[in-house]
């Protein structure tokens, strides 16, 4: 004990160098236990992404199934890829003026829409303009709602026209009417 009295100045020094390799191997060691730590969590972040993979593994009969059924249901409601724009256009507006005068209207305007552009699909448009009776606009609206891909009616306006009756003859309601309809084509 007399010694450390004597000679303070050395025993620090002594003690510090015998407490800096201490010191370096507990802060090896924390900075270990601190590196495995963060390796755990990243396993522990991946771990429902490997289930929800082998999930994706152990059903993919199903889901194969499941995509050709969403694949033959494009086919039934947008028209094909590997159709021109300008082609389905026309063929488009030819199929919907031939179902108007099938049911009894006069088509007096037909007009393809410009083609708008999304992600998935082009909306294809087409206006027409139709006259004759009530009864033949609900056929032909019955028709195209029938009408294969999917054709969507985006507006229809519909306005009475003035008619004269004819002595003894039930009066004929005539209207025209104003229809914006919508196709889709895919992209993908």
């Amino acid at each position: 004990m007399s010694w450390l009295r004597a000679n303070q100045r050395t025993a620090a020094i002594v003690g510090l160098t015998l407490l800096l390799p201490v010191y370096l191997y507990l802060n090896t060691l924390f900075g270990f236990l601190g590196l495995r730590q963060e390796y755990q969590s990243e396993i522990d972040r991946q771990i429902p992404r490997i289930a929800r993979l082998q999930g994706l593994i152990e059903h993919e009969e199903q889901l194969r199934q499941s995509a050709q059924a969403i694949e033959s249901q494009m086919l039934r409601l947008a028209y094909p890829v590997a159709e021109d724009r300008a082609a389905v256009a026309a063929r488009l507006q030819k199929d919907v003026r031939q179902i108007l005068v099938e049911a009894g209207l006069s088509v007096t305007n037909s007009q393809v829409l410009p083609v708008k552009e999304a992600e998935i699909f082009d909306y294809i448009g087409l206006k027409v303009t139709v006259s004759g009776s009530l009864d033949g606009l609900d056929e032909a609206l019955a028709e195209l709602s029938t009408y294969t891909p999917l054709l969507l009616v985006e507006s229809l306006e519909v306005w009475p026209n003035r008619s004269r009756a004819k002595k003894g003859e039930p009066q004929v309601q005539l209207l025209s009417a104003s229809l914006q309809l919508l196709s889709l084509r895919a992209i993908q």
